[in-house]
């Protein structure tokens, strides 16, 4: 689950979850966030509901050391996020945040023990967050660029993954840059594919919440339509497909 608002994902992710339980198929719900929502009233909330009511759900925590721009240091005093699943009887574990494979095996195994016994699991992977949290946040303002240099040396996810792939045999220095040039292409090729499409119809927004609109909303979808064909120039009408 995806949401932007800070940790609402998580007893929504409980209720997929519980939702999924009850239809009877062998399937799972997985939570996706960082250590600064779990400090959130919503991360307990949706942690409990799973436990009391049998959620075959995966929290899964990315602790990367910064909420933005507070530290863990300044989130909690205890051990974690992963003493916190154990103080709910949620089967808990920590990994190596950087190590793929660590990561692969403890998700293999809580998706296990999520679908064959209805239990939710809590992952809690370590690591570190070399880059800016958004395009809008500048974090040499909190940390020092000596501490993510220090991190991208010691610590390095994709560098621990290239050696182990050269070590098998399966990769070789040359390759990075005849990869990096296609995938560059690509990216490139699909952008500007992408650039040339018109954006998604402005009805849309109405669309992904209810199957029948209620009074409110239906009102406020003609409001917008009457807008939209009155003023056609300010809203740019011609940038966006048709419904």
């Amino acid at each position: 689950t995806i949401s932007s608002p800070l940790a609402t994902q998580i007893p929504q992710a409980a209720g997929a979850a519980y939702a999924l339980r009850r239809d009877g198929g062998k399937q799972c719900a997985v939570c996706y966030f960082g250590e600064g929502a779990a400090s959130e009233g919503d991360f307990h909330a949706g942690l409990n509901m799973a436990a009391t009511l049998g959620c075959p759900v995966i929290f899964y925590c990315r602790n990367n050391g910064y909420a933005i721009s507070t530290p863990s240091v300044e989130q909690y005093r205890g051990d974690g996020i992963a003493s916190r699943g154990i103080g709910y009887g949620i089967d808990t574990i920590r990994v190596d945040g950087n190590d793929i494979w660590a990561v692969y095996a403890a998700t293999k195994a809580a998706r296990k023990i999520a679908v064959e016994h209805n239990r939710p699991v809590l992952i809690e992977a370590m690591t570190y967050r070399v880059s800016h949290h958004s395009t809008s946040d500048d974090s040499s303002a909190y940390r020092s660029k000596k501490e993510v240099e220090d991190w991208s040396k010691r610590d390095n996810p994709v560098s621990r993954m290239r050696a182990w792939l050269e070590n098998k045999g399966w990769w070789a220095n040359g390759d990075d840059a005849e990869i990096a040039k296609s995938a560059k292409a690509e990216v490139l090729h699909a952008f500007s594919a992408a650039e040339k499409l018109k954006k998604p119809s402005i009805g849309l927004m109405f669309e992904d919440v209810y199957d029948q609109l209620p009074p409110e909303l239906e009102r406020e979808r003609k409001e917008i339509d009457a807008l939209v064909r009155k003023y056609p120039d300010y809203y740019q009408v011609h940038d966006f497909a048709r419904q």
